[in-house]
């Protein structure tokens, strides 16, 4: 199973894929939301804690996050390269490798176009997955992408 995960600090989207039984999709969506954050200097703590029960849950075998490409302030872009270090330190505590997966190349995968539109990248996901709605909140849609971004990229490399 794939996990793919948005970080941030106050919302961290997660993902969880497995191979599609059906022949019309190739992955199936398994569980999707949002990791528990708290406020102040516990959110590194929770969004570990919360990063790991989903790989206990569902003995996940492969992770994927998405990077930041660039940051418009600096101050923010410090903290949610901490959420994503935190994030990979859990991962590899469970022998786990964790791919990082920049905007770019998760629109390139999904929608062949690499300044497609945030809607264009989320109705790709619903359709790929075979779903009737959109994915919500942007965050959890984004871990979705991220997660199928990486089994494309494994299944094809």
């Amino acid at each position: 199973m794939i996990l793919g995960i948005d970080p941030g600090l106050a919302n961290t989207g997660y993902a969880v894929l497995a191979d599609s039984k059906s022949s019309e999709t190739r992955f199936q969506l398994v569980e999707c939301g949002m990791v528990e954050v708290g406020k102040g200097q516990g959110r590194l703590k929770d969004i570990y804690e919360g990063v790991n029960k989903i790989i206990e849950k569902y003995e996940i075998g492969e992770m994927a996050v998405e990077s930041m490409f660039f940051a418009k302030n600096a101050k923010s872009a410090l903290k949610v390269a901490e959420a994503i270090g935190v994030i990979k330190v859990c991962g590899l505590k469970k022998g786990i490798e964790v791919k990082e997966y920049t905007p770019l190349q998760v629109k390139l995968a999904l929608v062949g176009y690499g300044r497609a539109e945030k809607s264009q990248v989320e109705e790709m996901v619903r359709q790929e997955l075979g779903l009737v709605e959109l994915i919500h909140p942007s965050h959890v849609a984004d871990a979705v992408a991220v997660a199928l971004t990486h089994g494309f990229t494994m299944k094809y490399e």
